[in-house]
């Protein structure tokens, strides 16, 4: 008995730090300052978890991943020599490596565990992760003027330990009086710690449905983050959570009411300055992303202008969009165009993945993508969550999300080999 019990513990442990780095991986100041070994990191514990921590492999599973793997291999492989562009192959690499960790996670999670299990440690670790951003939140009042500056991948910031980290050049809100730094926790920056926050916030109303004081929690760390994106999915959340309760118990409109007021004024403020205030350089900076990269779809649409960034940052920076065409969108959305080129990526992964790819590639990764089967419950709304996610952040390309298109695959091709098993 007392063997099994350990065994089981020490899987546990194992499949949290594997979740863990797979969060990590998908903008975690971890990898942001050693990416290339953390990832190699990542690999070689993976490959052990697999072979020692597993039980033997099963066909289907075997063989729906690998299937899925040379399908990205395929198109990455099209991509790269019908690009715009001469490529840089390590850019492809880090590309089919990721493709590759998601793939080995999801394989391990459907061969030697449940569907329950991915779910619950995932659970488990953002958990971890919202205690750390609460610290992170708190600790900044008591050790500001204490901070060490550090700088990665261009950006400054200063930390704690190298452990808490804030940036504060670019980070400081001042809320009805009170002065903070925009919550980070262990991302590069607040829109990132916002994704996983409302994806904790998401399993917890909806899948887990334990604890409602957990869930104001979330709230208050959302907005410590004071993102724009981050809070309107968090009242997106709660009004189909409020929706939810009104139906079993009345008593618990206070609550929710209590919950959403502070978040609605926050938002109404957040959105208010960066359309017309201060911040506005962020709005005009996702709303450039949002239209441009289509217009260079719309000039390269069947394969796209190629995956290497540094060369997509090229061509964008010399691509222009006619003036008019640029100036009715913008007029849609009740703005002025103030950015005409950028020499930047996108922080809009669709629309980075379609000017990228092409039409049909994206066209097949967006499908594998809502065909994912990892979140089953409320999928609909889970969907919108990841959706915006990924609009917001340069984020679709990570591990994690990775995850999601892999599953998308992987469900299709063990139908089809369920099928021709069936037929023989």
């Amino acid at each position: 008995m007392g063997e099994v019990v350990i065994y089981k513990l020490s899987n546990k442990l194992v499949d949290i730090l594997l979740v863990f780095m797979l969060v990590m991986s998908s903008g975690g100041m971890l990898f942001v300052f050693n990416r290339n070994i953390s990832t190699i990191v990542f690999l070689f514990f993976l490959l052990i978890v697999l072979f020692f921590f597993g039980s033997s492999f099963k066909r289907i599973n075997f063989n729906s991943s690998l299937f899925t793997l040379s399908s990205f291999f395929l198109l990455g492989t099209i991509n790269y020599f019908f690009a715009l562009f001469d490529q840089t192959v390590n850019k492809y690499f880090f590309y089919f490596l990721s493709v590759f960790l998601s793939t080995l996670i999801l394989f391990h999670f459907n061969n030697n565990r449940s569907h329950n299990i991915f779910i619950k440690t995932l659970y488990a670790v953002l958990k971890l992760i919202a205690i750390h951003a609460t610290l992170n939140f708190f600790l900044f009042f008591l050790f500001r003027n204490n901070l060490i500056d550090v700088v990665a991948t261009k950006n400054a910031y200063e930390t704690l330990f190298n452990i808490f980290f804030y940036a504060q050049e670019r980070g400081i809100v001042n809320i009805y009086g009170l002065e903070f730094c925009r919550n980070q926790g262990l991302f590069w920056e607040p829109g990132i710690l916002q994704i996983f926050l409302n994806i904790f916030f998401f399993i917890q109303a909806f899948i887990i449905k334990r604890n409602r004081k957990i869930l104001l929690w979330i709230g208050f760390l959302i907005l410590t983050t004071y993102s724009t994106t981050g809070l309107a999915l968090l009242l997106f959340q709660t009004v189909f959570y409020l929706k939810r309760e009104l139906s079993r118990n009345k008593l618990v409109i206070p609550i929710i009411i209590s919950l959403m007021l502070p978040v609605y004024f926050i938002f109404t403020q957040n959105v208010e300055n960066k359309i017309e205030g201060e911040k506005e350089s962020s709005f005009q900076k996702r709303l450039f992303d949002l239209t441009q990269p289509f217009f260079i779809a719309l000039d390269n649409p069947i394969t796209g202008v190629g995956l290497d960034l540094y060369k997509f940052q090229e061509i964008r920076e010399e691509f222009y969009v006619n003036s008019n065409t640029l100036s009715n969108l913008y007029s849609f959305f009740g703005v002025d165009q103030k950015i005409e080129f950028t020499d930047r990526g996108s922080s809009n992964s669709i629309t980075f993945l379609l000017a990228a790819t092409g039409f049909p590639t994206t066209i097949i990764l967006i499908y594998m993508f809502f065909k994912q089967t990892i979140i089953r419950e409320r999928k609909w709304l889970w969907m919108t969550i990841i959706v915006m996610s990924v609009i917001s952040e340069p984020l679709l390309l990570r591990p994690f999300f990775l995850l999601f298109i892999v599953s998308g695959f992987m469900q299709f091709f063990n139908r089809v080999l369920l099928h021709d098993k069936q037929l023989t």
